[in-house]
């Protein structure tokens, strides 16, 4: 059997071939699957890789379900099963809610503080779940990366929405955007703060184990923020766009609630392709030159390996 569910099914070296991978993988519907269906499709894919034997009743493209199934709820480098919302699955949804409440509750400060609050305790759990590594981070670790996190995305927050009143009220709209920008390189670096002092696993191009590399984690966590702004960009941009010019055109008065089904529809059509479309602006196991890690993860790497050129490492999502 040529299968290899050791790799994704489509060509990663294509943005295309990405983004076909991370539509499968962030499913929304595979948010919703059930312990057992979860369990089940882990005996599957372990028993195949044992066996190479297609299972009784599948055929690839059964077996390629299972597969994404298995890998949107199990941690790539732990194995372990992940936190429900904090998988990449549930950002359609979760993200709707949030996102939906964030841009339509932006005029108060209690209203910024509780929804700034609750979509950065949302993103310091999605940014824990799908970190890089297999090392544990403590509970205090994890106690002051989640106040950090928190404590600089309602600081952006609030210092934006107080430079914004009087002027454009499009401008004020733009405002969550414009926080959730700046608190996603705040986020993302606090919750992942382990990685950024012990380093995360390096592998050669045949899967040997050669560090933990410091470099490799910084470079990868850049990477999943680019991501991450780009995934918030069309939902907080172009649907308050919209809903300010729908306002303007007198479709709906400036206080009306029947405006907010608009709002949630579409930060659900933005979110949905968001997701996928920016997760596969980069690699998820991705390369970095042997010449830019650490001198002693380049020196064993050498030494197992002395024709590799470049080194893998998981960057997260």
């Amino acid at each position: 059997m040529s299968i290899n569910l050791d790799k994704p099914r489509f060509d990663q070296k294509t943005y295309w071939g990405r983004a076909k991978h991370f539509v499968l993988l962030t499913n929304p519907i595979n948010a919703f699957a059930s312990d057992k269906q979860l369990n089940e499709a882990k005996k599957i894919v372990d028993e195949f890789r044992k066996t190479r034997v297609m299972p009784s009743g599948y055929d690839e493209d059964k077996l390629w379900a299972t597969k994404y199934l298995y890998d949107s709820a199990f941690h790539p480098d732990t194995g372990e099963k992940m936190i429900r919302i904090g998988r990449m699955s549930a950002q359609a949804p979760m993200n709707t809610l949030i996102t939906g409440c964030m841009i339509t509750f932006y005029k108060t400060t209690p209203s910024i503080i509780f929804w700034q609050w609750t979509n950065q305790t949302f993103n310091a759990l999605v940014n824990y779940t799908n970190r890089s590594g297999d090392a544990p981070l403590s509970s205090k670790q994890l106690l002051a990366s989640y106040c950090a996190a928190c404590g600089g995305a309602l600081t952006t927050a609030l210092y934006l929405n107080s430079k914004v009143k009087g002027m454009n009220p499009l401008y004020a709209r733009l405002v969550p955007f414009a926080a959730v920008c700046g608190a996603n390189f705040i986020n993302i670096p606090m919750m992942r703060s382990n990685e950024i002092l012990n380093g995360t696993p390096v592998y050669t191009p045949d899967g040997q184990r050669v560090g933990d590399s410091r470099v490799a984690a910084c470079t990868g966590i850049l990477l999943v923020c680019i991501s991450r702004v780009g995934m918030a960009l069309p939902g907080m941009t172009l649907v308050p766009m919209i809903t300010n010019a729908a306002i303007q055109r007198r479709l709906f008065a400036p206080t009306s609630l029947a405006i907010v089904p608009l709002q949630l529809s579409l930060v659900c059509l933005c979110v949905t392709f968001a997701t996928p479309l920016c997760c596969a602006f980069f690699e998820q196991q991705a390369n970095i030159s042997i010449n830019t890690v650490e001198s002693h993860i380049k020196e064993t790497a050498l030494k197992i390996s002395p024709t590799t050129t470049s080194l893998y490492y998981n960057k997260g999502l």
